[in-house]
C-alpha cells in the first residue's frame, strides 16, 4: 500500500471519527443511532484487507476514544476487530461481489454489538441487555445497512482501489 493511500486512508478514518463522535452519535432514529465510523472501517478493511482494516479500526476506536474520555481502548478494540473481520471477508470469499459491503456491514454490526456489550459486561460496568442488544442495536443495524453502499463507494473513491488484482491463491497439489 503506497503512502497516498495510507493517508488518505488515515484522513477518511479521522473525519469519520470526529462525525461519529460529534454529529452522528446524537442523532437517534427508532431508539438506534448509526454508526459512520464502523462503517468507513468495514469498507477500508474491504478494500484493503485484514491488517490495514485492523490498523484503521484501532486509529478510528482511538480517535473516538479520546474524544468521548469513555472507558479507553472499548471503541478501539472493538473497532480493531471490525476492520479484521471486515478484511478477513473480503480476502477470502467477498471482495469481488456486489453486496458484499451490505453483508459485511449487516454481520459485523451486529457482532460488534455483541462484543462491546460483553466487554463493558466484563468490565463491570452497568449495561442493559435489552437496551444495547434490542432496542438500540436493531435500528442502528438497519441505519448502518442504509449507509452501507454510499459510503463505500465514497471510501473506494478516495482510497482507490486495492493494488492486488489476485485474491488468496489457492492450493494446487502437483502429483509426479
Amino acid at each position: 500500500m503506497s503512502a497516498g493511500a495510507v493517508l488518505r486512508g488515515s484522513f477518511l478514518v479521522f473525519v469519520a471519527a470526529m462525525l461519529q463522535t460529534v454529529v452522528v452519535s446524537s442523532v437517534v432514529i427508532g431508539g438506534g443511532a448509526p454508526d459512520v465510523l464502523l462503517v468507513v472501517v468495514v469498507s477500508l478493511g474491504l478494500i484493503r484487507g485484514s491488517i490495514p482494516g485492523a490498523i484503521f479500526g484501532f486509529l478510528g476506536g482511538l480517535v473516538v476514544d479520546l474524544m468521548t474520555l469513555d472507558t479507553m481502548g472499548i471503541t478501539s478494540l472493538v473497532l480493531t476487530l471490525v476492520g479484521f473481520w471486515a478484511g478477513r471477508y473480503g480476502e477470502t470469499t467477498g471482495r469481488d461481489r456486489r453486496f458484499a459491503p451490505v453483508i459485511a456491514v449487516g454481520a459485523i454490526t451486529i457482532l460488534a454489538g455483541l462484543f462491546g456489550y460483553v466487554l463493558h459486561y466484563m468490565l463491570g460496568e452497568e449495561v442493559v441487555a435489552r437496551h444495547a442488544l434490542v432496542t438500540a442495536l436493531i435500528p442502528a443495524c438497519v441505519l448502518n445497512l442504509a449507509l452501507a453502499l454510499p459510503l463505500h463507494a465514497l471510501t473506494r473513491r478516495v482510497v482507490g482501489e486495492d493494488d492486488r488484482t489476485a485474491v488468496s491463491p489457492d492450493v494446487e497439489v502437483l502429483a509426479r
